[in-house]
């Protein structure tokens, strides 16, 4: 991690002095030293740049797409798709371990560097802010992949990942336990909620974190923490600043899309082009939706031959990270999860009524109503599934809810993930390893 850590250190002293040297002085040479809010909001900007595209690996590892083997960038795929994380193929596509580590290092320059250089003043609060979210974000991702799934009972002694909160060339870095980097999630998260001061961001500017993001943020956290009061809390904080649903029955558009009235924060490419091109949606995603009253499948997904191909990800316009769909769903999951039926079914009806037609929506309304605990708990678990389709949700949602047994079959073999199998962890990267002895 140490090697790492000088790599990223060069990297961004070199990726800033290049893209900014026409404000930003160079003392010494080769140390780019930020010392304005221009400045320090170019090395934040560089931040969110980097943020990686790992989302789309993810849908390889769940039961979303079929791989098509005779795809020009198969080679690169198939190896996440058979879960061969033991011995990979050297050009095979990695999850961007070292990448979220970068994305860390910007944060960490300007909650080291400007919190101290800069002057007191709300666009101050406000990048700081952006960074501890940010930060907290990355984070939040790496624990998610690189280590079990938060259990309170067992989050004290399970290992996590590294945590690098200075900027330390000298420093060794052991991973944290799953506790430890899950408490540091939330103190970033807590000052970032006493700096942000913009509700949203302007389109265009909505890659960047405003409250409405930190509480959809939040959500997820204790979402994935099973702490159903403060995931309720935080989704109906973020709902009092936006409640808007794109309504498919008027507005037939991608709800995904950076610029739609439900677009929270837009940071992430989730499901990259040549990987769309180079697969089908999988019978286990097809045959979820309502294919007559679900009006998001036609916009989801076109036929090709016996297979459907996806119409949804891989554009620029659907760079997503957060939505209002999410903050819907979270309530309703922990309402459910509450006890609390009636909150529950008033929440997914809202947001159903604009994802079906009439006849669809009359439909539900009935087997909603007579739902039970149970029923409504998956009821809104396929919701998940069928809204979040390629948006980097499933395989998460997956690890925090069943694992359950995946096929995925290549060159008519089949390859199996079982239930609870130890493969819905990534193990830490070949080359980071190699760097550091302690992963």
């Amino acid at each position: 991690m140490k090697n790492i850590s000088k790599y990223l250190f060069l990297f961004v002293a070199a990726i800033v002095a290049s893209s900014c040297d026409d404000y930003l002085d160079v003392k010494p040479v080769g140390k780019v030293i930020p010392e304005t809010l221009p400045e320090f909001r170019a090395v934040l900007t560089r931040g969110y740049a980097v943020f990686p595209m790992h989302k789309s690996l993810t849908a390889l590892r769940a039961d979303e797409v079929l791989l098509e083997e005779n795809s020009n960038d198969y080679v690169f795929y198939k190896d996440n798709y058979m879960w061969n994380d033991a011995n990979p193929d050297l050009i095979a596509t990695k999850f961007p371990y070292a990448a979220l580590y970068n994305c860390i290092f910007y944060a960490n320059v300007i909650i080291n560097e400007a919190s101290n250089k800069l002057e007191a003043s709300a666009e101050k609060d406000q990048l700081v802010g952006e960074a501890y979210a940010l930060r907290a974000f990355a984070y939040f991702d790496l624990v998610n992949l690189f280590a079990k799934q938060y259990d309170v009972t067992t989050a004290n002694s399970e290992r996590g990942v590294p945590l690098a909160l200075e900027i330390d060339l000298e420093q060794v870095y052991k991973p944290e336990s799953i506790a430890v980097i899950y408490e540091q999630i939330i103190s970033d998260k807590e000052a970032a909620k006493k700096l942000l001061n913009k509700d949203t961001q302007a389109t265009g500017l909505n890659y960047r974190f405003s409250k409405a993001a930190l509480y959809t943020m939040e959500s997820r956290i204790y979402l994935y923490q099973k702490q159903w009061d403060k995931a309720l809390q935080a989704a109906n904080m973020g709902l009092t600043i936006n409640n808007s649903l794109v309504d498919l029955n008027t507005t037939p558009i991608l709800p995904n899309n950076y610029d739609t009235k439900e677009s929270i924060m837009a940071l992430e490419n989730t499901f990259e082009n040549k990987l769309r091109r180079s697969a089908y949606a999988a019978p286990t995603l097809i045959d979820v939706y309502d294919k007559t009253n679900d009006l998001r499948f036609k916009l989801y997904f076109k036929t090709s031959g016996s297979e459907f191909i996806f119409l949804k990800g891989g554009e620029l316009n659907q760079k997503n990270t957060f939505r209002t769909a999410e903050l819907y769903l979270t309530k309703a999951e922990a309402s459910v999860q509450l006890n609390d039926l009636a909150t529950a079914r008033t929440t997914i009806l809202n947001f159903v009524k604009n994802r079906y037609n009439t006849t669809g929506f009359a439909q539900l309304s009935t087997k909603i109503s007579a739902m039970n605990q149970i029923e409504l708990l998956d009821f809104v678990y396929q919701e998940r599934q069928r809204e979040f389709a390629t948006e980097g949700h499933r395989w998460f949602d997956l690890r925090r809810t069943t694992q359950k047994q995946i096929e995925h079959t290549l060159s008519n073999k089949t390859y199996t993930l079982i239930q609870n199998d130890p493969r819905y962890t990534l193990p830490f990267p070949l080359d980071a390893r190699l760097n550091n002895p302690e992963l």
